[in-house]
């Protein structure tokens, strides 16, 4: 659909005026002014345009006050869940389809445009996803533009001649190859689409990557699905595989392999390497049931840029629908998977339909008072913080930061201690004798949840674990003595004073003043749990079944997923290429038609 371009009658002027950061966001106040006060009338549209016109992304408005816009940007997702093209960008301002102006740049800005400027490096800084800011020259004006490219590692110095020996032992020769151990598994894969194409509709594989084991919101969506008796109706796959850490043998994939080929629904629990690089066929759905529930700590899209990232293709881009414990949060998702708000759908977490139930609690809470008889006649204390460290195999805990000694002092007759450390901190908590009567390590005890049935005061710092416990309404201890340099590692989606149900303490002896003197800020919890849950029930492995299984969403989500949609094919269908000229695709430039 050609556009109708009036940017030379100057009905509107657009100026940035101001140029932002949010992580993976970008933020623009544009200041809009009109010729005319009539042409006020209509909304307006924001759209990044590349260099052929076309437009892969519409800027969000998040608001507007005096004729400023503010508007944002995930450079990581223009709406359809990839990252923007490299190419130069403006930004056209557009009524219907009308093209009203080009946004130009304010004078008291063009010297900090250089300033703006972001790479976000990732595959172990081996690759590149720059954005920089510039004015066009050559013009009267101060047209305001940006450009994107993706990048590689490059020769810095005159590359010398290799012999064929010499390659093959770089893997020069054989890195992109056909005979590559990951072209090989995508040819198997391909195959095994074909012979299994007629079985994939009736075919769900519950998958991790992560475990040995099915565990979390993937068991209790399982076990669900055999209590309804799914299992008579669909062929139901299981593979587990701690591949994330540990290397697979050739039967391993070709298994996996397999399953995923024969699949129609896939349920997967947290990150699948092997989905970073092999593309599922289009009449598979991925649906992720990531186990955290809502924490402070940015993952996946939301720490771009950091070691340990996703690449700019990764699995997450795979993702048909992800869930979370209500519309609220989800943005905190689709950030971290680059997709978008409205794929994430406010199910809540399967693996709390367990948690949420009377009869499993009361039989839990005896097995935990026999268990740990040091618990019995006393209030408890849980100490259940994350890990430091890059990931699995580099995870720890500063185990100097606690003041055993002080804390045992202060529990005094009335508390009893249990530690529950991060599972991939490997070794015992250094708990002394002496203080044995009082403290126990309980990381061994696989499930955190049933801990929580006989804590009175749980002690964390930006693990997600409050989610769940939040709904027991007991008070939390936020221990923060590295804020400073985790906030800079792994990044917050979210302000963390604000957001943390309890009272956040940056030194031990805070933790033991708050401790002593009960200084809890006890009513952080309900506000926290009236913002991220939208039910509070035992049903979240159902409406995970119901919506994603029989495509029973309801109809306010699907009319948002439609609309998103709807947008989106309206988006590509436009055309901003001025009057008198025409792609040359071949050179991928615009020339005057006729020449």
């Amino acid at each position: 659909m050609r556009m109708e371009n009036y940017i030379k009658e100057k009905k509107i002027t657009a100026t940035v005026k101001e140029v932002r950061w949010e992580r993976i966001f970008l933020h623009l106040d544009v200041k809009v002014e009109y010729a005319d006060p009539e042409e006020k009338k209509g909304e307006l549209c924001f759209y990044a345009v590349d260099q052929l016109y076309h437009s892969p992304a519409m800027f969000k408005i998040t608001g507007a006050e005096d004729d400023v816009y503010h508007l944002k940007l995930n450079v990581t997702n223009g709406g359809e869940n990839v990252c923007l093209p490299s190419s130069e960008y403006r930004i056209f301002v557009c009524r219907d389809d009308c093209i009203m102006a080009d946004c130009e740049t304010d004078a008291a800005i063009v010297g900090e445009m250089d300033n703006f400027s972001r790479v976000y490096l990732f595959s172990e800084h081996t690759k590149g996803y720059a954005v920089s800011f510039y004015v066009e020259e050559e013009t009267e004006t101060l047209p305001f533009r940006f450009c994107i490219l993706g990048a590689e590692e490059c020769e810095l110095k005159f590359p010398e001649k290799l012999g064929l020996w010499e390659a093959l032992c770089l893997g020069e020769s054989l890195k992109d190859s056909w005979f590559s151990k990951r072209n090989v598994i995508r040819t198997m894969y391909s195959f095994f689409c074909k012979i299994y194409a007629s079985k994939r509709k009736n075919t769900i594989l519950l998958m991790s990557e992560q475990n040995d084991t099915i565990r979390y919101n993937l068991k209790a969506v399982a076990d669900r699905m055999r209590e309804r008796g799914m299992d008579k109706e669909f062929r139901i796959l299981y593979s587990a595989r701690s591949a994330a850490s540990e290397s697979q043998s050739l039967k391993s994939w070709f298994g996996l392999i397999r399953k995923l080929a024969q699949s129609g629904i896939i349920f997967l629990d947290d990150h699948a390497v092997v989905l970073n690089w092999l593309k599922l066929s289009k009449d598979t759905k991925l649906i992720q049931l990531w186990h955290a529930g809502a924490g402070f700590k940015s993952s996946g899209y939301s720490r771009w840029g950091h070691k340990g990232g996703p690449g700019a293709a990764s699995c997450h881009r795979q993702y048909s629908f992800g869930i979370a414990g209500s519309k609220n949060i989800a943005p905190f998702f689709s950030e971290v998977w680059g997709i978008n708000d409205e794929q994430v759908l406010p199910t809540g977490m399967p693996r709390m339909d367990e948690f949420l139930d009377e009869d499993y609690r009361k039989k839990k809470t005896k097995e935990l008072y026999d268990k740990y008889p040091i618990c019995k006649g006393k209030k408890v204390m849980l100490f259940a913080p994350t890990y430091r460290g890059r990931g699995k195999k580099e995870a720890y805990y500063p185990y100097k930061r606690i003041d055993f000694q002080g804390l045992y002092e202060a529990c005094g007759d009335e508390y009893a201690v249990l530690f529950k450390m991060h599972p991939w901190i490997k070794g015992k908590v250094p708990i002394e004798d002496a203080y044995k009567d009082k403290f126990t390590d309980v990381t061994g005890y696989l499930n955190i949840n049933d801990l929580f049935y006989i804590t009175d005061l749980l002690v964390t710092d930006y693990s997600s674990n409050i989610f769940e416990f939040s709904l027991m309404r007991k008070p939390m201890l936020f221990f923060a003595f590295d804020k400073t340099q985790y906030a800079f590692s792994r990044g917050f989606h979210r302000d963390y004073e604000t957001s943390a149900p309890g009272k956040v303490c940056y030194t031990f002896e805070e933790l033991l003043e708050a401790f002593r003197s009960k200084d809890f800020e006890y009513e952080k919890v309900e506000q926290y749990i009236t913002y991220h849950f939208d039910y509070i029930d035992s049903n979240a492995s159902d409406r995970v079944i119901d919506w994603l299984v029989y495509d029973r969403i309801p109809k306010d989500i699907r009319a948002e997923l439609e609309r998103v949609e709807r947008e989106n094919a309206h988006r590509r269908e436009l055309d901003f290429l001025p009057e008198g000229y025409k792609r040359d695709l071949e050179l991928r430039c615009i020339v005057k038609e006729g020449k």
